[in-house]
């Protein structure tokens, strides 16, 4: 059944792939959208293509970098003023850049963690502060199936997205007695830019991504693997002793 929350919804990490046809997804639930990302320009594309599809302005810009976390409690005032009471988060920002098997890149890490983990945590905690009082809300944080293991392939990654998964589940753990939900999708490989040029496999569109998170949503999820299909092939991957999985390239 659809959400029987009927406040603004937050999209950060809004401007491409999962957070883009997210927002546009987000738009048919005629509630206010307000979306986040560095990239204003870009941003303003999509409020356009999203409003004129609902035929009306429902969609909102904000441009926002999710590294200058002491910027969330501002930004969040400044939102509900606007357009009224939050009471729906979506983090979607995230960053992977190319990382050669022989290459230790500390510098990328840093990157990655700021916007894959840390920036995840300040809207999420700011998130549950606002709503505890009220006993309602949810947040909704996209990881990825990359937090299951330490692969040989992008350290950094996989661990910025196991540092967001164990957060959520905490903050889920923390929250659920009071009314709040969290939940955790985890998508597979999806088309973006940020895996533009990669081999993949059973790659999704970034429409199908956003689809399977909002129905993960109504049903009020813990956990979602998006789509359905990794849940068994990672329980798997999870059995796999370590000296077998370090031989592996999956």
């Amino acid at each position: 059944m659809p959400s029987s929350l009927s406040g603004t919804i937050v999209v950060v990490g809004a401007s491409s792939g999962i957070g883009e046809a997210l927002a546009v997804r987000l738009a048919h639930d005629a509630r206010p959208v307000a979306i986040l990302a560095r990239r204003r320009d870009q941003l303003e594309a999509i409020a356009a293509r999203a409003n004129r599809k609902v035929g009306t302005t429902r969609v909102h810009v904000y441009e926002h970098d999710v590294t200058r976390r002491g910027e969330v409690g501002e930004l969040w005032d400044r939102i509900e003023a606007d357009l009224g009471t939050i009471d729906e988060l979506h983090y979607v920002a995230g960053v992977m850049p190319e990382v050669a098997l022989d290459e230790f890149p500390t510098d990328l890490d840093v990157q990655m963690v700021e916007v894959n983990a840390l920036g995840c945590m300040a809207w999420c905690n700011e998130a549950a502060r606002r709503f505890l009082p009220e006993k309602r809300g949810h947040i909704v944080g996209v990881s990825s199936v990359a937090a299951i293991r330490g692969r040989m392939d992008r350290p950094g990654y996989n661990a910025s997205k196991a540092c967001q998964d164990v957060h959520l589940e905490s903050l889920r753990n923390r929250l659920w007695r009071h009314g709040i939900k969290v939940t955790t999708a985890r998508p597979g490989p999806v088309t973006t830019p940020m895996t533009e040029g990669l081999k993949v496999p059973l790659p999704i569109s970034a429409e199908r991504a956003a689809e399977g998170i909002v129905k993960a949503r109504d049903r009020g999820a813990s956990i979602a693997h998006v789509p359905w299909i990794w849940r068994p092939i990672m329980m798997v991957i999870r059995l796999i002793p370590s000296f077998l999985f370090r031989r592996m390239s999956v």
